[in-house]
Order: structure tokens, then sequence, then C-alpha cells
């Protein structure tokens, strides 16, 4: 009988740890591919550059186009007050840059412009 009590109290305190265990969730962000098209953009920034308006948000650039967005490459030399989460500090050739999904970055004061490396 010790045994079986014994047996049951292991069973249920391996339940309670797998179920915890499948509880956790790792979430995975999907960055949309350039030229798709959205129809509404989350808290976007609005950055305006040779006069064409362009909407940053989550480190993913977007065009009007109508009343839906199209994903694009970012403008270069365009500025940035922040750089997008997640971004890595990376050296080129003694210069300190910046770089998220392929766009390069670079610090000017307080702000960020978009170069090419």
């Amino acid at each position: 009988m010790k045994r079986m009590k014994t047996l049951l109290v292991i069973v249920a305190f391996l339940g309670t740890i797998l179920a915890a265990q499948a509880q956790r969730r790792t979430v995975v962000k999907v960055y949309p591919k350039y030229g798709t098209v959205v129809t509404t953009v989350t808290s976007p920034t609005i950055v305006v550059h040779n006069s064409n308006n362009f909407y940053y948000a989550d480190g993913v650039w977007y065009k009007p186009r109508g009343r839906k967005y199209v994903v694009c490459a970012a403008p270069r030399g365009v500025i940035v007050n922040t750089l997008p989460r997640g971004s890595k500090v990376v050296y080129v050739n003694g210069r300190r840059l910046y770089k998220y999904r392929g766009v390069w970055y670079k610090r000017t004061g307080r702000q960020y412009v978009v170069v090419t490396v």
C-alpha cells in the first residue's frame, strides 16, 4: 500500500511538471516579405523621405497604396528616432553600425540613419 501511494505521488508530480511545460509557448515572429500588401499597420511611425510617406512599425517599412500598405525596403538615408527591438551591434571597418533584418543603421546624434554597407 505504501508503494502504491509513493507511485501515485510520483505520477502526480510528473504530471504537474509536464502540464507546466506544455503551457510554455515559444513565440515566433514572422515578418512579411517585400511586396506583401497589408490592410493595417499597428502603431506606425510616419516618416517623410524625399517627399514620400513611409510607415515604420516594428522594424518593417511600408509604402501606402490607396487604403492599404505594401511592405518595402528601408529607404536609404531616412532617419529614425529609435532602433527596432532586437537590432544587433556590428563593427564594419571600425564603424559601429546596427543591423536588423538586413537593414543597416548608423547613429547620428540621438537618431539613426539607414545606410548601405
